[in-house]
């Protein structure tokens, strides 16, 4: 018999305060007005968005589908141009746009009015890089350090980044483009959130065993939580829920650590945590 597989939870693994508070937001305006819309979904979770579809927060795709209720703009923020358009047809506004992303928009709009040419590190198409890219003209993203070595030189330039971007990734495109622009301003844009998170999972990887990361497979930030877990235990699996861990990764291990996206709720973790005991007793039979 085997001794009784040592869990780890990272303390800070799961919703972030952003995305909690964009939920609950959500939640009262529902109860309030009997239903919200909700322009795409709220953050990049199934189990979210289909429980907060049973408290009538209604998805919808276009601003034309909104009537008799609020729309709420989501955490990752939304482009000037949809501000535009529901302020022309007069509807009802929760801005349920991260604080965080907030500043992003702004320091960008404040790196544009100092004359620079301005450059994202996020990923292409991700819904908080084209808000950001939005906020100004002719705003250049860059994903990789080969697309960073691709960039001509330039004189002068300003520099943010997605808010939940790997941090090894941040500072090597960074250390690129102060070989190539004279005049660089870096405001690092990584969130606090991110950036524990990611801390965390350096001290749990290295001493366990299997480092399971919980989040949909849509979610950028636990995209980047699992990535860095992988570079520092090769036994890291990404799972959406429970029902996602093979029983293989667990034949030898005696630990297990685990973290969680920004976007993935309590609920989820616990489940993942209960199958892991349950899987060890069956393993042990």
């Amino acid at each position: 018999m085997r001794d009784p597989l040592k869990i780890i939870v990272a303390k800070d693994a799961g919703f972030c305060f952003g995305v909690r508070d964009a939920i609950e937001k959500a939640r009262e305006v529902a109860r309030e007005h009997g239903k919200v819309y909700m322009l795409g979904d709220i953050v990049h979770n199934e189990r979210v968005v289909k429980d907060l579809a049973k408290e009538n927060v209604k998805v919808v795709d276009s601003l034309d589908e909104v009537s008799d209720a609020p729309v709420l703009f989501r955490a990752h923020g939304t482009i000037p141009e949809i501000w535009a358009e529901a302020g022309q047809k007069d509807l009802t506004i929760v801005d349920a746009t991260c604080p965080l992303v907030h500043e992003i928009h702004d320091e960008i709009k404040k790196l544009h009015e100092e004359g620079r040419k301005l450059i994202i590190i996020g990923d292409h198409g991700h819904d908080e890089v084209v808000a950001i890219q939005a906020q100004v003209p002719q705003a250049v993203v860059i994903a990789t350090i080969s697309e960073a070595d691709a960039l001509p030189r330039m004189k002068k330039a300003g520099v943010v980044s997605q808010s939940t971007q790997m941090i090894e990734n941040v500072q090597e495109i960074i250390g690129i483009l102060s070989m190539k622009i004279f005049d660089l301003r870096f405001v690092n844009t990584v969130c606090f959130p991110t950036r524990r998170n990611q801390g965390q999972i350096k001290e749990i990887a290295p001493n366990a065993d299997v480092m399971i990361i919980v989040g949909s497979f849509t979610s950028a930030n636990t995209k980047r939580l699992h990535e860095v877990s992988l570079s520092l235990n090769p036994h890291s699996y990404m799972v959406e829920n429970a029902s996602d861990i093979k029983e293989s990764w667990f034949e030898t291990a005696q630990s297990v650590g685990i973290s969680a996206g920004a976007s993935s709720p309590d609920d989820l973790i616990e489940e993942v945590v209960e199958h892991l005991n349950n899987l060890h007793v069956k393993l042990n039979v």
